[in-house]
């Protein structure tokens, strides 16, 4: 019981950091965080409040408002919390990666499959509704990267539905703070054991390309490259 007592009292503290710094954090986004925050808190209270008086239970109406103003105030804080996070990472490369990251169950993710000398970006994420490629970058460069990554897809997985989209603030383009939920909106049409398949195929084919033999030295005279194929 003493271990127990001593293991809360110690991450009371670090919770509260946690909260104070990501308050901070979120204030030089959103200075008017504090405000709101406390505005929602009081008015939550008050019509608690008047209602308890009008039906003669001040008490009782005072004790639940003050909880409900407390739950209130913590999802009003936690939603700009987040849009002031997703502020900060908008076009800072990998920003996607992060998002995927903690994105829930049901999905695997890998960041950087694909990668441009520009920082453009290809993550793929696997779960009930296939194989997702999303890109982080210029358009008119991840297309093609997209395209790329799907051929390959499709040759080792024809019958696995896959999804592709971009994220910026383009047309046709899915905003960074929407990730999460347009992957969750995606139909699932594959059953556990499928997903297990698929990574398995997935996981066979990134050790085959890093450990394929890369020949050294000049090409022989006379070899033609396959069709398709690009010096590296």
């Amino acid at each position: 019981m003493a271990r127990k007592s001593n293991a809360e009292t110690a991450a009371n503290p670090g919770r509260l950091k946690q909260i104070a710094l990501t308050y901070k954090m979120t204030r030089k986004a959103d200075p008017k965080v504090g405000l709101i925050v406390a505005g929602v808190g009081i008015v939550t209270f008050g019509v608690f409040l008047a209602i308890g008086f009008l039906i003669d239970h001040p008490v009782y109406l005072g004790i639940l408002g003050f909880l409900v103003a407390f739950l209130a105030m913590a999802i009003i804080f936690g939603r700009r919390a987040e849009t002031a996070a997703f502020g900060q990472m908008e076009g800072q490369p990998g920003a996607a990666a992060a998002v995927l990251d903690n994105v829930g169950r049901g999905w695997s993710t890998t960041p950087a499959v694909a990668m441009s000398k520009q920082q453009d970006i290809v993550h793929r994420a696997v779960g009930k509704a296939g194989v997702v490629l999303i890109a982080e970058g210029n358009p008119n460069r991840v297309k093609p990267m997209l395209a790329n990554e799907k051929k390959k897809l499709a040759r080792i997985m024809p019958d696995i539905p896959v999804h592709d989209f971009i994220v910026g603030t383009g047309e046709g383009e899915v905003p960074l703070k929407k990730v999460r939920t347009t992957l969750m909106k995606l139909p699932r049409v594959l059953s556990g054991p499928q997903i297990t398949q698929v990574n398995d195929k997935l996981r066979a084919m990134g050790d085959l390309l890093s450990n394929m033999p890369i020949p050294k030295g000049p090409m022989p005279k006379g070899m033609r490259m396959p069709r398709g194929g690009k010096m590296r």
